[in-house]
């Protein structure tokens, strides 16, 4: 059984790509087969190459969208009188490309003065792929009565409120930074949102249109973070001249000030994200903003009007600013000039921005009505791989319901400030920051985040001698006295560890500043193995674009012998089925059943035997190439009676060597996101991050850690 979903604008400027993105993550996210399908490719002034929301949808979702029709050839063939025969073809590509058996969502025609027979061959596409019928709404400065009577024209269109195929409707952009005339503000200069109103939002939910069987599906509130630019799309758009690239790529614009005003009166606006206007020759507001970035305040760039370069002594003195990532940008236009272009930047998500699409797809997700999204995966089959999207949907969903309390000992460090943040704001945990509070705010505020109730910050100064007496007691026999336990909690991660043992929190996450080492070692001195568990191993969470895998062990054990190496296997399967694998264990060798010999090899088939005895539950199988493992085709030819050969979801490497360097390899040359290392087979859970560590993988961290403590 096959669903078939079309998403139909109400007008123009509705987003609709932004609520394709969205329906697609959260279908995903059921781990749901799925098609995205936009029949007509229909190019923005300026777009070049693929149709916007094919490939994003194709680079950014487990999912191989259907080609679309070229506008000039739908054009030439509505001209000709053909509608017919391009129906056909539609139809006939669909049929030809799709996955059955599944539920496709379908982007219709926006329409507007250069396509305005979009509204006819939408219906006439909807009727000819027996797709039911979404509306996607922006309400804008409308009022109540004259959003209704919109809607009310375009149900009728399609069929009126009797119509089975007429399903529901999506507003986009609720409390959206709309002008006077009702038109969205596009400047980069009005990406700061409104207040939320929600009374405006509970009077579109109760419109009366929707008291006649027409459903709400969602409301999608306007987001600034969701709009913010990129600095380098903003210098790709002035085409500017970089006097230093820095973080060109990686920072985002949430404000833009023309520096016109003598210094006192502008200290205000150089905050986390600023795009900072400027004449060239403006030499002491320039060197004000590299003082503000030494200090810590990472602002989005400097922007130097009139084609004034500094001088050269200044850029001399400023140079350590410039080393903190700073961007700094020369155009030749002056300042008056610069501002209209900036006015004219176009804010739609470029197809290569895949943190800012991430996001959306996220928060577009989250606001359709979960209900529906499940109604819609009904009798639909499920994908026999775990999507990213899935597991990430399973991670944050799982660790909502579990509420844990995660310490988190690098409290004063950027990155962790931010993700305890998000985490909290979520809802994905109870984060507990270790540190100088009023340092902790400080980071927080260079970072432009605000930290909620929800985020706890524990001064070590104030705890540590509660934790005294217990260190003694656990270490006692190791020499450690009062006085030696007073030294070793003057450590935060010692510190966080006894948190942990004492139950004060659940879990804890470590390693954005230290090492491995002196993030496990206090977990092994005072959390000890889990009863069950006869050593510590470690997976990671490889996030293929189609599908996750599980590798282990990849941080803890150089070289387990074959006992060691079964245990590693049955506790990487545990750990894949509590975040919704089902296991397939490949026993990773340099060789292929009984092809090969040696020690290695050996090893590796004596500690299948061992697995398979211990747990003839699991799908467990070696020695295994990589390539008979993971591809089904070598698979079928190099071991032919193996289950597990060619669809093996959990690898299990011989030893440290070969695990730690083909993680890293995969992961390096697929630009993946991967998720670890976490530590299995403590009686509490303890997880290390890479110094390397982004914000989001903090975030995911501190998510399965609160579902391990859980499941503890």
């Amino acid at each position: 059984m096959s669903r078939r979903i079309m998403l139909i604008p109400v007008g123009t400027s509705v987003g609709l790509t932004t609520v394709s993105m969205g329906l697609v993550r959260a279908i995903e996210e059921q781990g749901i087969k799925l098609n995205f399908f936009k029949p007509v490719a229909q190019p923005r002034r300026g777009d070049n190459g693929e149709e916007r929301s094919t490939a994003i949808i194709a680079h950014h979702a487990s999912v191989s969208p259907i080609t679309p029709f070229e506008l000039d050839y739908v054009e030439r063939m509505i001209s000709n009188d053909s509608t017919d025969e391009l129906l056909e073809e539609i139809i006939e590509r669909f049929e030809e490309k799709s996955v059955q058996d599944a539920v496709t969502v379908i982007e219709g025609l926006v329409t507007t003065r250069h396509h305005p027979y979009a509204e006819r061959l939408n219906l006439e596409i909807s009727r000819a792929l027996d797709a039911d019928i979404v509306f996607v709404a922006v309400p804008g400065n409308d009022s109540t009565t004259d959003i209704n009577h919109r809607l009310e024209i375009v149900v009728d269109t399609y069929g009126g409120h009797k119509s089975q195929k007429v399903v529901g409707c999506i507003f986009n952009k609720v409390n959206a930074p709309f002008d006077e005339h009702g038109r969205l503000r596009a400047d980069i200069g009005a990406i700061e949102a409104p207040e939320h109103d929600e009374a405006r939002t509970q009077a579109l939910r109760e419109l009366p249109i929707f008291k006649k069987g027409l459903s709400l599906l969602g409301t999608i509130d306007w987001s600034a973070d969701l709009v913010s630019p990129r600095a380098t799309d903003v210098a790709k758009h002035l085409n500017a001249t970089l006097l230093n690239e820095g973080e060109l790529s990686e920072r985002r614009l949430s404000s833009v000030t023309f520096c016109a005003r003598e210094i006192h009166n502008m200290t205000h606006t150089l905050k986390p994200g600023a795009l900072l206007v400027m004449s060239g020759d403006r030499g002491d507001v320039f060197v004000s903003c590299c003082l503000a970035a030494l200090n810590g305040t990472k602002l989005g760039a400097l922007l130097l009007t009139g084609g004034y370069q500094p001088d050269e002594n200044i850029m001399a003195l400023c140079s350590q600013a410039m080393e903190t990532g700073l961007p700094v940008m020369l155009v030749n236009s002056n300042t008056w000039q610069t501002a209209q272009s900036l006015h004219a930047f176009n804010q739609e998500v470029p197809v290569d921005d895949s943190q800012r699409i991430e996001k959306v797809m996220v928060h577009t997700a989250e606001s359709l009505d979960a209900s529906w999204v499940n109604s819609l995966t009904q009798k639909v089959s499920r994908q026999k791989k775990l999507s990213p999207s899935a597991f990430r949907f399973y991670l944050t969903n799982r660790a909502r319901q579990v509420n844990k309390r995660v310490v988190l000992p690098e409290g004063c460090e950027p990155r962790t400030v931010v993700a305890a943040s998000i985490c909290a704001k979520r809802g994905l945990a109870r984060p507990v920051l270790i540190g100088d509070e009023t340092e902790i705010r400080r980071v927080a505020e260079q970072q432009g985040v605000v930290l909620s109730d929800g985020v706890e910050i524990v001064s070590p100064s104030e705890i540590k001698d509660d934790y005294v007496e217990g260190l003694v007691a656990l270490r006692g026999h190791k020499g450690v006295t009062e006085v030696v336990a007073k030294e070793l909690l003057d450590d935060n991660v010692t510190l966080g560890t006894m948190m942990l043992q004492q139950g004060d929190v659940d879990g804890l996450v470590s390693g954005a500043v230290n090492t491995t080492a002196n993030t496990i070692r206090p977990a092994l001195q005072l959390i000890k193995t889990a009863e069950n568990a006869s050593l510590v191993s470690s997976v990671f969470f490889m996030l293929l674009p189609d599908q996750v895998l599980v590798y282990g062990d990849c941080a803890i054990n150089p070289d387990p012998n074959a006992q060691q190496l079964a245990d590693i296997a049955i506790q990487s399967a545990e750990s894949a089925q509590m975040f919704g694998i089902e296991p397939r264990v490949a026993m990773i060798s340099y060789s292929t059943g009984s092809s090969g010999a040696g020690s290695d090899v050996e090893k590796v088939r004596e500690a299948t035997k061992i697995a398979q005895e211990l747990r003839p539950d699991l799908l467990i199988d070696g020695p295994l190439q990589y390539d008979a493992a993971a591809i089904e085709s070598v698979g079928k030819s190099k071991a032919p009676n193996s289950p597990v050969a060619g669809k093996a979801n959990v690898f299990v490497f011989p030893d440290l060597n070969t695990g730690n360097t083909t993680y890293k390899a995969v992961q390096r040359s697929f630009d993946l996101v991967c998720i670890g290392p976490m530590l299995q087979g403590m009686r509490k859970p303890v997880n290390d991050l890479s110094r390397g560590a982004l914000v989001d993988d903090i975030v995911f961290t501190i998510a399965l850690t609160a579902i391990q403590a859980a499941g503890n």
